[in-house]
């Protein structure tokens, strides 16, 4: 564990030291956000965030593999060094988008490719063997890889609308996902702790933590589509991982069954970031628009139509972050009753926060003029 939580301050470290830098970069090559009418920001901000949180997940790694902990983790395969390559190539193909504005096919595409680089590196599903079954064959796998990173990463970047959002969400679900990660590897193994799962994603969590100063509101820098890319697919990586290393011998059922849903459910951690964009693509196709057209109609538009604060608005989509996320890892590591009554409660409490006394007690328009990163 003491390894883990150096990683995740070294990361934390790295990128909060960096993101004054990514941001000079910003300005010198003109990677700046407009206000737009969708927008929440109130004045241009440069973006290109997602340099510095690339920095400080490959700083976190490269110190890991270094360490006897986590020497295991590096010994046998390139996994580690795949989802580093995967997370660089999604990370610069955002930093051109950020410059130059690519279109959708381009950035799809490279989405793809950073997809298929890391199964090239083995980071890929091989079975999902519910029930004592494996089904499928390898091609539908692959596909269902290259699909499941693909959705995150869009996910991630559909939700990043209000200063850190985003970087706090996946914090928390990662916090929740090491918590469950940690658990099935002390389950499997009364000797070795160490899982790459867990160090990717504790490595993330550090990169978002350190940089959260710089993004929450009032931001000085956005992570731009370099940096929601890049937690997307290094957490759909994440899941990725864990799900090929359960072995159904040794873990029970009730563990098992979150990670063998990556798709529809990876622990929670992207439930908000995924039901975001179902409701997005219904929404606009519905309405005879393109499933990209923008809107200011995502989760935290209405929180602040509302009345809520921008600040408000993010610390409550951080609660049912960690509702969902929490909720799911706790049925691996306590009594079902017990997640069960913690889960409901968190619910109540969350709804009570949402829809109760303290929305719209901030008089802000429903749809203030001012960021959808």
């Amino acid at each position: 564990m003491k390894v883990y939580a150096l990683v995740l301050l070294i990361a934390a470290a790295v990128t909060y030291l960096t993101t004054p830098v990514a941001r000079w970069v910003a300005l010198r090559v003109g990677a700046i956000t407009a206000v737009r009418s969708r927008d929440v920001h109130a004045v241009p901000t440069p973006r290109l965030g997602g340099l510095a949180m690339l920095a400080g997940l490959v700083v976190g790694v490269v110190v890991a593999s270094r360490t006897h902990f986590l020497a295991g983790v590096f010994a046998d395969s390139h996994e580690a060094w795949g989802i580093l390559g995967g997370a660089t190539l999604v990370c610069l193909l955002g930093v051109a988008d950020d410059i130059w504005d690519l279109d959708w096919i381009t950035k799809l595409i490279g989405q793809v490719l950073g997809a298929l680089l890391m199964a090239w590196q083995h980071v890929q599903l091989t079975s999902l063997p519910i029930g004592g079954l494996t089904v499928g064959s390898s091609q539908m796998y692959l596909l269902v890889t290259v699909l499941f990173v693909v959705v995150a990463i869009n996910a991630v970047n559909f939700v990043d609308g209000l200063d850190g959002l985003a970087a706090g969400m996946i914090a928390i679900g990662g916090l929740a996902f090491f918590a469950y990660t940690y658990r099935l590897t002390m389950t499997a193994s009364q000797t070795d702790y160490s899982n790459l799962a867990s160090l990717v994603v504790v490595a993330l969590v550090g990169a978002c933590i350190g940089f959260l100063p710089h993004n929450f509101y009032p931001a000085r820098i956005f992570m731009g589509d370099s940096g929601s890319m890049l937690i997307g697919l290094t957490m759909a990586a994440a899941t990725i991982v864990v799900t090929g290393q359960i072995d159904p011998a040794v873990v029970s059922e009730r563990q098992s069954l979150p990670a063998y849903l990556p798709i529809l459910l990876p622990l929670a951690v992207l439930l908000l970031p995924l039901l975001d964009m179902v409701l997005a693509v219904v929404r606009r196709v519905g309405s005879g628009h393109s499933p990209f057209h923008p809107d200011r109609m995502h989760l935290h538009h209405r929180l602040l139509a509302l009345g809520h604060s921008h600040r408000r608005a993010v610390i409550i989509m951080y609660l049912w972050t960690a509702v969902a996320a929490f909720g799911a890892a706790s049925l691996v590591i306590l009594s079902t009753t017990t997640a069960l009554i913690l889960l409901v409660g968190g619910f109540v409490i969350s709804t009570v926060l949402t829809l109760g006394p303290l929305r719209g007690r901030v008089r802000t328009p429903a749809f203030p003029r001012g960021h959808t990163s």
